[in-house]
């Protein structure tokens, strides 16, 4: 009987510490001061916030390539054949390939309308297109990316596509066949953020023979020219 009490009683004594253990685990107390509501929300603080990535700068222009060039502009008259045409809307195609950057060869063509209101008044006055074409090499300096200046130099013929005589009566008959011209011209281009497109500003001036007065050398017969440009390189 004795050894029996022994051991109800280490059993009880076991049950006990087990029980008391249990109600450790069960019963947590938290001081109201150890909770942190700011680091408890799961909304990032203004300095976790991740930066952005940043952009990729956009790609360079196209060089080395096909080029077309488009101008809208004005072409002057100067000399003798200035006292018979007024400045005519002036229209210039050119297309090129660039063996390298700084240098291209193209070929031009182009399309102006005047008429001979300066020397012949109405209703006499003739109305008339002048067309012409040419090639010729264009050295351009990139000063930046997307700025470059450019200078080039031409030959060709034009003609002004009138009635045969027409401006034979008034001295100028060698206008109204092909004559040669020889050009030079200054330009700055913008080039887009496109990498195809640019624009640009040019003006030149060429020596155009044919449209100089017949038995007259007291002027040269000079054609000025500007105009606003688009460029597309492929």
């Amino acid at each position: 009987m004795r050894r029996v009490a022994v051991a109800i009683g280490v059993v009880s004594a076991l049950g006990l510490a087990a029980a008391d253990a249990r109600a450790d685990e069960a019963t947590v107390t938290i001081a109201p001061g150890q909770v942190d509501l700011e680091k408890d929300t799961t909304k990032p603080q203004a300095d976790e916030v991740p930066a952005p990535p940043p952009e990729a700068p956009p790609p360079p222009p196209y060089k080395r390539t096909v080029v077309l060039d488009s101008t809208l502009g004005t072409m002057v008259f100067l000399g003798d054949f200035g006292k018979v045409a007024p400045p005519a809307p002036w229209l210039h195609t050119q297309l090129g390939v660039e063996l390298f950057k700084w240098l291209m060869f193209f070929g031009e063509g182009e399309l102006a309308y005047t008429d001979t209101s300066n020397k012949v008044d109405p209703p006499r006055t003739r109305a008339f297109p002048i067309f012409g074409f040419g090639g010729g090499a264009r050295f351009t300096v990139r000063v930046t990316d997307r700025v470059g200046i450019f200078a080039q130099a031409s030959f060709g013929a034009m003609k002004a596509d009138i009635s045969r005589n027409s401006l034979g009566v008034i001295g100028f008959r060698d206008a109204e066949s092909l004559g040669l011209y020889a050009a030079g011209r200054l330009g700055v281009e913008w080039y887009q953020v496109d990498r195809h497109f640019g624009l640009g500003l040019h003006g030149g001036v060429r020596d155009a023979q044919g449209f100089a007065r017949v038995g007259s050398s007291g002027s040269m017969p000079l054609v000025v020219d500007a105009g606003l440009a688009l460029r597309y390189a492929f």
